[in-house]
């Protein structure tokens, strides 16, 4: 461990590899609101936030479990659907809200493929909402699977070559919420039109 004058204790959140705090000086200085994309391994949170001296005030707000219990959704809200479904809730809330511009805060970046899912969600809801990104970020396979095509596919190769296996992989959906994994596509859809009505 560092001793001597000149050391310096690092931020608890910068130690425990949490917060980048150069970063977040930049994203409060340039005075934008925020657009703030937080997962974790079951869940995603996804926020407009205006950073104001006294603390942060959230604006909007969205979150992976509002899919389950009011938007028809059975299945696992940390998966990359419920992502961009989350995402898409909190663009139509900001639609609604009249915000007009903002900058990702995309944190750490751990859960990587599940941020970038609730941020194409996000751009998908909105329109006129100026948001500065990259169209390199988003992989090319990002389209498929967040409409679930990816687990929908394995499910059927699964069903047919391996029956048993099948079963027990999709336990979670099958048994617990009775949904089948080879129609989540369909899924996907009737969860947007929920939210399209709803929000």
């Amino acid at each position: 461990m560092a001793r001597g004058p000149a050391y310096k204790r690092p931020f608890k959140r910068r130690l425990k590899g949490k917060t980048n705090y150069h970063k977040r000086l930049k994203l409060l200085k340039s005075k934008k609101l925020r657009l703030v994309i937080r997962a974790s391994n079951n869940h995603i949170k996804v926020q407009v936030v205006r950073s104001k001296r006294g603390g942060d005030e959230t604006l909007v707000s969205a979150f992976s479990k509002e899919l389950i219990k009011k938007y028809k959704w059975n299945a696992s809200s940390g998966n990359l659907p419920a992502s961009y479904l989350t995402g898409y809730l909190a663009g139509i809330r900001t639609k609604n809200r009249e915000i007009n511009e903002a900058i990702l805060d995309a944190g750490l970046f751990y859960h990587k493929n599940r941020v970038l899912a609730a941020f194409k969600g996000f751009l998908d809801a909105v329109e006129n909402v100026e948001i500065p990104y990259r169209e390199e970020i988003f992989p090319e396979s990002l389209e498929d699977r967040v409409n679930g095509l990816h687990i929908e596919n394995y499910a059927k190769k699964l069903k047919q070559d391996d029956p048993e296996l099948y079963q027990a992989r999709f336990s979670g959906y099958l048994k617990k919420n009775k949904i089948d994994p080879t129609k989540l596509r369909q899924m996907v859809l009737n969860t947007k039109k929920q939210i399209e009505s709803k929000a």
